[in-house]
């Protein structure tokens, strides 16, 4: 066995090099325009305003006192708030535009355990409610709303929530309020978030929302792996998201993209759009490696995901969603992943999650289409796809190709009420994705627009198939 490992890992690293390589210039695309680091002429340190790194001392007001003078810096080139080595108490406190939050390499931000000391906030107006109750929500440790040119970096310093007091509080079912999430923006644009640590968030860590040009890099992400919905990373109706070079290990989703719920996110219809993701190590017993939904009702288009590295998880792709959400999921392209003691590979789930309330409408379904998942491998995988659609909404135009992977089951692939298209798929797919490539089928190429025929989509590329198949057999002897 550990032969095999390591023979995999080997194999795996020189796989996922040479067939990322064609996509390289196009993954970054959406945020090429932006930078993740800005000189600020101004600079204070935390301690300046009163604040003590004891880990004990309550610094909320330090933050909010020094945040409140840097606004003065905003229109002569912003400023920077420097957090030194220390564990920094804080309850949540909020960001202005043109401001870096920095974190020295051993500070450590740490969420008060007191929910007084985390404000409540109106719902989302795409959700019409909290997550989890109705009412408000607990507002994240770090939020920010209607800014523009906001970094929150560090020499991998660390933000860590503290969240174990409220994942008790959710399983005895004595919230309030719907749990925080790490860090939240609102309303913004030209956000950083890099090179830090997120501990133990009460709920979801990265949560951006109605933003667009946002780059997330370089963060690891870390929970118990039953923690309950600590998802890594939440795009949720924004655009122009890129997503790249992160480690999550947590208890749900390590990214997931989201666009409102039920009825209200069908009213607010804010779409989330080009989303690009790349060269990401994830593991969670809880969720998936990557997943779409189930809030999607303003609509999800134009995701591009590559180089994604899933391990010791429920499943690698998903996409959720059930009637009633509305929205669409389109124009997805998935490609050049591993996968290593997964227990499903690809999930298609047309009813899944519940409702914010009974007013939703029930005839809204969802249009779910234009979905392409090539050059995929894994080992010790339980299960390799089900993939149901919703009676009424087949969903449509789903293309596998290149996908090799070493199943357990007998029973490898279920699918229902869906169509689509598969081209070398190992172990062979279900009948609903019809292996005749010549047929006039259109598949999603990744790019701005559909490719012109289902050959040219989902043609197979000799190198990569030897090598996942080479891969396979070297791991099996």
């Amino acid at each position: 066995m550990g032969r095999s490992a390591s023979v995999f890992q080997a194999l795996l690293v020189f796989l996922i090099t040479i067939i990322e390589t064609q996509w390289s210039s196009v993954s970054g695309m959406y945020c090429a325009d932006m930078a993740s680091t800005v000189y600020r002429p101004h600079s204070v340190t935390i301690t300046e305003f009163g604040a003590v790194g004891d880990g004990v001392t309550l610094n909320t007001k330090a933050f909010q006192n020094a945040i409140f003078y840097l606004n003065s810096f905003a229109d002569k080139g912003g400023a920077q708030l420097f957090v030194p080595a220390g564990r920094w108490l804080t309850g949540g406190f909020s960001l202005i535009s043109h401001l870096t939050l920095s974190l020295d390499k051993d500070a450590v931000i740490i969420g008060s355990p007191h929910s007084s000391d985390w404000p409540v906030i109106d719902p989302l107006p795409s959700y019409g409610r909290g997550r989890e109750l109705p009412g408000g929500r607990h507002q994240s440790l770090i939020f920010g709303s209607h800014l523009t040119d906001v970094i929150i970096t560090g020499a991998n310093g660390t933000i860590d929530g503290q969240g174990a007091i409220w994942w008790d509080w959710f399983h005895n079912n004595t919230l309030n309020y719907t749990r925080p999430h790490l860090v939240e923006l609102m309303y913004s644009t030209n956000v950083v978030i890099s090179n830090l640590t997120f501990k133990n968030s009460p709920f979801w860590n990265i949560h951006p929302v109605y933003c667009s040009q946002v780059i997330v890099e370089h963060v690891t992400i870390l929970a118990p792996l039953n923690s309950p919905n600590t998802d890594g990373i939440n795009p949720d109706s924004s655009t122009n998201v890129c997503i790249s070079h992160c480690y999550v290990r947590n208890g749900d989703d390590v990214i997931v993209i989201k666009s409102g719920w039920d009825e209200y996110g069908i009213s607010f219809a804010q779409p989330s759009s080009n989303i690009s993701i790349s060269n990401i190590t994830g593991e969670t017993r809880g969720g998936a490696g990557i997943a779409i939904g189930s809030e999607m009702s303003g609509g999800i288009s134009e995701v591009r995901a590559e180089g994604l590295r899933i391990v010791n998880s429920l499943h690698g792709i998903r996409i959720k969603t059930a009637p009633g959400r509305g929205g669409y999921v389109r124009n997805v392209y998935i490609a050049n992943v591993s996968m290593h003691n997964v227990s499903m590979a690809i999930r298609i789930n047309g009813n899944y999650g519940e409702h914010p309330d009974n007013n939703y409408d029930r005839n809204a379904l969802p249009i779910i289409s234009n979905i392409t998942i090539q050059n995929v491998v894994g080992v010790d995988v339980g299960v390799a796809g089900i993939l149901e659609g919703i009676e009424g909404d087949n969903f449509s135009s789903i293309c596998i190709s290149n996908v090799s992977l070493s199943v357990q089951s007998r029973h490898p692939w279920n699918c229902s009420l869906i169509q689509g298209y598969s081209n070398s798929v190992t172990p062979e797919s279900c009948e609903q994705l019809r292996t005749d490539c010549e047929e006039t089928s259109i598949c999603y190429d990744g790019g701005s627009s559909l490719a012109v025929g289902s050959r040219a989509s989902i043609h197979n590329k000799p190198s990569a198939n030897i090598l996942l198949n080479s891969l396979l057999q070297l791991v099996s002897l």
